[in-house]
């Protein structure tokens, strides 16, 4: 996946979670669940996409 795709998206990502946390009236403990929840999902798709995530499955014990 080219660079400037996982960048676009990582922006888009965090310009929709400023929206949402700016625009959206909710109690502040769902905003802190929801931005952890998105990051969260950020990081485990970017391990995806560089492979690391793919390495560390095939790792037996």
């Amino acid at each position: 996946m080219p660079l400037l795709t996982i960048l676009l998206v990582i922006i888009i990502v965090g310009v929709l979670l400023w929206l949402i946390n700016s625009f959206i009236p909710m109690d502040r403990n769902i905003k802190t669940i929801l931005n952890v929840v998105v990051v969260i999902v950020l990081i485990v798709w970017l391990l995806k996409v560089f492979g690391i995530l793919n390495t560390l499955t095939g790792i037996h014990i």
